[in-house]
């Protein structure tokens, strides 16, 4: 646990998360490698790799008050650092809201989680493969929360013949000569065919047949079309 981080607990601090996001809560608790902070409305748990500042704030601009209700994922014993993975693998099963680029959140269930990736189904994107790397906070959402105000919840179909690659990088080479979406939601996405993946580097065939080259270190999300 960081002491620094650790000494603004119960203030309002103001976060600069990657992306020139800025997020500001009361600050609820650190853990070994993420916080948990309060916005207002939900709690936001945020990989510390991913804070590229904070301070403490004296305007409480979006005037948040003291959260009446537990966090709803926390660390199994009182004296333990919560960590970002226990986090992920608490959140399995639930409505989540993940934050990974651009303007928009995306929102579903994660349904698997491996080595540096999570398998997340996305009512509007179906079935994604997310890096953690590139995950800059989660929010687990309530149990009766309705997607886009449907009334049946939003349940992920899911094989249990299914298997996943333990990287991402092996996840990528399975879509080889298939159309995906690459990172969805960036102002700089890309649509078009994997053609060969060998070290880091994807060969992406484009719609006109051009081809250029992609450091998959880079790719945050994909998805099939």
């Amino acid at each position: 646990m960081n002491k620094i981080i650790q000494s603004l607990v119960k203030e309002i601090i103001r976060i600069e998360v990657s992306g020139k996001r800025i997020v500001g809560g009361s600050l609820i608790d650190v853990g070994s490698d993420m916080i948990v902070l309060f916005n207002g409305m939900d709690y936001m748990y945020i990989p510390l790799n991913h804070i590229r500042s904070f301070e403490a704030s004296s305007e409480n601009e979006n005037n948040v008050q003291t959260p009446t209700e537990l966090p709803s994922i926390v660390a199994e014993e009182i004296q333990e650092d919560l960590s970002f993975e226990q986090v992920l693998t608490k959140a399995k099963g639930r409505l989540v809201e993940i934050y990974v680029s651009g303007i928009q959140s995306l929102h579903g269930t994660i349904t698997g989680i491996t080595k540096n990736y999570i398998v997340f189904q996305s009512p509007i994107y179906k079935k994604m493969y997310i890096a953690l790397e590139h995950i800059k906070w989660l929010i687990p959402l309530a149990q009766d929360y309705k997607l886009y105000g449907l009334e049946n919840n939003f349940v992920p179909s899911q094989s249990n013949n299914e298997t996943f690659s333990d990287t991402f990088e092996s996840q990528v080479e399975q879509f080889k000569n298939k159309i995906v979406f690459l990172n969805v939601g960036e102002r700089e996405s890309f649509i078009g065919k994997i053609n060969n993946v060998e070290q880091q580097i994807i060969e992406f065939q484009l719609a006109n047949a051009a081809k250029i080259f992609l450091n998959l270190r880079h790719i945050k999300t994909l998805h099939e079309v």
